[in-house]
């Protein structure tokens, strides 16, 4: 399983570099809780974690870095994110990315999951932007604690199904798997 993220806006600042995961501190991370996870969903963590980063690429959590702010050239980082990510052999991709660093490499639909969060607001679903990040901070966290890996789609509606309402939307082939998930 491979877990694609966004970074965050919100950084540390850094004196020298420190791993990928100490630098981030916005929604998303402060809902993955790094600091509290067990030792063997750390692990886990930084076999399938890649960060997109603005300045950096794609990096692995435990990769050293220094905070920096500067928006993505999508353009111009594509070849090097592609060159990381294209040779990852992997059953799974969970893609937590935010919409502007989708562009940066398109996934292999067939084996993507795009996680989509929405909330139920008088009966009526609404896609959420700042609190989905929370949401797909949370779904990280409870896939690096769960007891099984997920290896397909299936399994990974499976896994999220325990924690939240959801609905898993097959790919069509050009388009990754949804998994439209309910924030709670």
């Amino acid at each position: 399983m491979l877990i694609l993220l966004p970074p965050s806006e919100k950084k540390v600042e850094t004196s020298r570099p420190i791993p990928a995961i100490g630098v981030y501190t916005g929604v998303l991370y402060e809902a993955l809780e790094w600091s509290t996870l067990s030792p063997a969903a750390k692990k886990r963590g930084e076999a399938a974690l890649v960060i997109i980063s603005a300045r950096y690429g794609a990096i692995k959590v435990t990769e050293r870095i220094e905070s920096y702010k500067e928006k993505i050239d999508n353009k111009a980082m594509a070849p090097q994110v592609a060159g990381l990510l294209d040779p990852i052999k992997t059953d799974l991709i969970v893609d937590c990315r935010s919409s502007t660093y989708k562009t940066v490499w398109k996934a292999p639909a067939e084996i993507t999951v795009e996680i989509k969060v929405s909330t139920v607001v008088d009966g009526v679903r609404t896609v959420i932007t700042h609190m989905s990040k929370k949401t797909r901070g949370e779904i990280t966290r409870w896939l690096l604690q769960s007891r099984s890996t997920p290896k397909t789609p299936e399994d990974l509606y499976a896994i999220v199904s325990e924690k939240y309402p959801c609905a898993l939307t097959p790919s069509d082939g050009v388009n990754p798997w949804i998994l439209e998930v309910i924030a709670v």
